[in-house]
């Protein structure tokens, strides 16, 4: 590894009375740092970090579940975030080599917003967190305003991952619904493990959304595939052809992408199965 890879603390610096050397094991505090103003601070990030793509510079010490403690070590963070129950035996492996560690655990749009200001706050940044959420849920209310325009809402099954068949979590559900749609599995929104948001392909074809949304964490989505599957060719996502993909760095990261860029992909594609489903021409941008 490169000694100019890792930013060592600079001899002699005057103590910050907030952290200063943060190391992100998630892409979504990233980005919330970089669109704070504050991507000086980053020293370390995930190895799945894409936004901005100026933090991919940064030395790279973890994947999702496991991190080179090494690497962490070289570069004396004062605060690391994480994200989720996922990564308890990560924070706890952290806390133990005597590392302050905060690990969010947002899963609905507001929870979002709520680690957005919480973060700026844990930087001395509270009123640029306080600007960044309110224009996130600006930009929110203003899809929602849009959709409120379509000629029907589409049935959509959001798929985040296809074997064992997984329905979104609960601030996908409610960008769909955002963006003008009506999740097919409602019930399970609540469900913050995959595991309890498992369902039966057989209850997808019940429910015949208009819309598949497919984004598989890592991998390609394959449409045929999705086409493919028995009993699957008579649902109307599948027989006229409204299968998409939205990329889970645009989704499935509880972040300031999820409601920008994910927010108006979803738009995009609920608009456009609106607009056929009524019989309308699709509407060519969000107005």
């Amino acid at each position: 590894m490169s000694s100019a890879a890792i930013a060592p603390r600079a001899p002699g610096a005057t103590a910050s009375p907030y952290p200063s050397r943060i190391v992100c094991l998630t892409q979504e505090t990233t980005e919330t740092l970089y669109l704070l103003g504050q991507g000086d601070r980053v020293v370390g990030v995930c190895g799945y970090t894409v936004r901005p793509p100026e933090a991919r510079r940064k030395p790279k010490v973890s994947a999702y579940l496991n991190a080179r403690h090494y690497r962490i070590d070289a570069l004396e963070p004062d605060l690391i975030l994480g994200f989720s129950d996922l990564q308890a035996d990560l924070a706890a492996a952290l806390i133990k080599r005597g590392y302050p560690v905060m690990v969010f655990n947002q899963r609905s749009v507001a929870g979002i917003l709520r680690m957005v200001r919480t973060l700026g706050a844990m930087v001395g940044q509270p009123d640029r967190a306080e600007t960044l959420a309110s224009r996130l849920e600006l930009e929110v209310d203003a899809v929602r305003a849009a959709a409120a325009r379509l000629p029907v809402r589409p049935r959509v099954f959001f798929e985040e991952w296809d074997n064992p068949l997984i329905s979104g979590i609960e601030w996908v559900d409610e960008l769909i619904e955002t963006a003008g749609g009506d999740p097919i599995f409602p019930e399970l929104r609540g469900a913050g493990l995959a595991r309890q948001r498992i369902v039966a392909p057989e209850d997808v074809v019940r429910r015949r959304p208009d819309v598949i949304v497919a984004s598989w964490c890592g991998r390609a989505v394959r449409a045929e595939k999705i086409a493919a599957r028995p009993g699957w060719h008579d649902i109307p996502a599948v027989r006229d052809g409204r299968i998409h993909q939205i990329k889970s760095t645009y989704i499935l990261q509880p972040g300031p992408a999820a409601l920008t860029d994910g927010l108006r992909q979803l738009h995009a594609i609920v608009s456009n199965a609106a607009a056929q489903l009524a019989g309308h021409p699709p509407p060519s941008r969000l107005s």
